[in-house]
């Protein structure tokens, strides 16, 4: 629930415009609270997207105080996050989160599904949990559509950790990840992106793209500093 006002969410977005306009190999998305979208709605560019935090799995009906994913379109919304760890922990089930995903990309728009555990055991239980929720997310999605879906991998333990995982056990989880979609769709699964989230910032993002290997980040807190945000858009599309 961040920025506070609308005036900062139209300056941080102008200003990320400007510095997504010069990059060559990344694409950008910027997912503000539903009260902003109309208004950074005529900021979408080609080198800018936007995206929404959550939606609703029914296209309309009696469910106050959602926001359908019938009703984003409208608002220049390519992406919808589903399934993000803040979400979980207020309640959302696996089997919702299936749906929600089921729901955005028939209606066109692309998925960031996250995913991630909640502890790093030793055991390395951690493995069995992530692939139980994509397999469980993924349930009746089809090939044709993974071109609409994203993977975010965010594990709960390192969100606002103060520092990122290390970047050996994040290339580890990429592997992990492409793994399991083989064994779902049969494919090397390349045209899904994979994404890291938790505690990246304008500090360690060269050393996640460079190391980690994944083809992208999902940003938190550095996401409301047009500054250091714009540092990571250009690291990671430098890095690319």
């Amino acid at each position: 629930m961040n920025p506070r006002t609308a005036t900062e969410a139209k300056k941080i977005a102008a200003d990320l415009k400007k510095i997504a306009a010069k990059t060559k190999n990344t694409e950008t998305v910027i997912c503000p609270p539903f009260v902003y979208l109309p208004l950074l709605a005529p900021l979408v560019s080609a080198n800018i997207s936007l995206g929404a935090q959550n939606a609703f799995a029914e296209p309309l009906g009696a469910y106050t105080g959602e926001v359908s994913f019938a009703q984003l379109p409208q608002f220049n919304v390519d992406f919808v996050v589903v399934g993000h760890s803040e979400r979980r922990a207020m309640g959302e089930t696996d089997e919702i989160v299936n749906k929600k995903i089921l729901a955005v990309a028939n209606a066109g728009m692309s998925a960031i599904l996250c995913v991630g555990e909640k502890v790093r055991d030793k055991q390395g239980d951690y493995f069995a949990a992530v692939r139980g929720q994509i397999v469980s997310a993924l349930k009746n999605f089809s090939k044709k559509s993974l071109g609409r879906l994203v993977i975010a991998y965010e594990p709960v333990w390192a969100i606002g950790a103060g520092s990122a995982m290390k970047t050996g056990d994040i290339h580890e989880m990429f592997i992990f990840v492409k793994k399991v979609l083989r064994e779902i769709y049969g494919l090397p699964g390349s045209d899904v992106r994979i994404l890291y989230g938790g505690s990246v910032t304008s500090e360690n993002i060269s050393d996640i793209m460079t190391n980690g290997f994944v083809q992208g980040v999902l940003v938190g807190r550095d996401s409301l500093n047009a500054k250091n945000f714009a540092q990571i858009i250009r690291t990671v599309d430098e890095t690319k």
